[in-house]
């Protein structure tokens, strides 16, 4: 039998990178999948269609995961045509590097609302649902700047080590109905936004990284397989790092 069999998952920002990874990776598993991202635009139709692929149900949403009416609305209307939710992931995240002193309110806002204001919005929606269940994995995607800090990324780490607390309190909260509360950190992954960056940039990360290499999407989809499944159903409130050792 399948890990994640009959059982539904929310997967925010899941149109590319790693969101997408979670999806197809939960999906092999027998998930059905609904995902979120702002628009429902051409990447969001074939990862729609990829998942589709692999036999499961599947249906994506446009939605802004930093808007608690529209996460609302969207939570209904997936508990309407999925019937159940077991498995939240918060992936939803962007990034606005600057340091400090050149850093713009904007830019400090729209990250904090994006990356920790959304967790707060689906997990609000979804416990609901899963406290009826007596049963639910919730994943919130943090990172190792979230732990270590970061120059150039302070709203970014703020928000990421935010998620830590929230996951946390989330396990301390929810525990007793069986509702189980984990945050994954990643380090340096390969992903559209990592690609971009110079060859000796990279070259430069991976020499500190002592598995030498970057990470894939599939490395944190599979650390998300492990949290979302029963094989960690004594595992809450727990940060696990995919880093490559980077954050030791």
């Amino acid at each position: 039998m399948k890990l994640l069999e009959g059982k539904t998952a929310i997967v925010t920002g899941a149109a590319r990178g790693i969101g997408k990874a979670i999806a197809l990776r939960f999906a092999k598993e027998g998930c059905n999948i609904a995902f979120t991202d702002l628009e429902y635009n051409d990447q969001a139709k074939a990862t729609e269609q990829e998942v589709a692929a692999l036999g499961v149900k599947v249906k994506a949403y446009a939605s802004n995961a930093a808007n608690f009416e529209e996460t609302q609305k969207v939570v209904e209307e997936i508990v309407k045509d999925f019937g159940q939710v077991d498995i939240l992931v918060n992936n939803a995240g962007i990034t606005k590097d600057t340091l400090l002193m050149r850093m713009t309110e904007e830019q400090w806002d729209a990250v904090i609302n994006v990356n920790l204001k959304s967790a707060f919005n689906f997990t609000k929606a979804v416990q609901k649902t899963m406290l009826k269940q007596r049963s639910g994995s919730i994943i919130n995607m943090s990172s190792v700047v979230g732990v270590s800090g970061n120059a150039g990324q302070a709203n970014y780490s703020a928000s990421k080590a935010g998620l830590i607390g929230f996951t946390k309190s989330v396990a301390k909260e929810l525990g007793s109905r069986g509702i189980r509360s984990n945050a994954v950190a990643p380090g340096f992954i390969i992903t559209e936004m990592t690609g971009a960056l110079p060859d000796d940039v990279k070259k430069e990360w991976e020499s500190k990284i002592p598995l030498r290499r970057g990470g894939t999407p599939e490395d944190v989809a599979n650390t998300c397989l492990f949290l979302a499944s029963d094989l960690s159903s004594y595992v809450t409130g727990q940060v696990i790092h995919v880093c490559g050792g980077m954050n030791t």
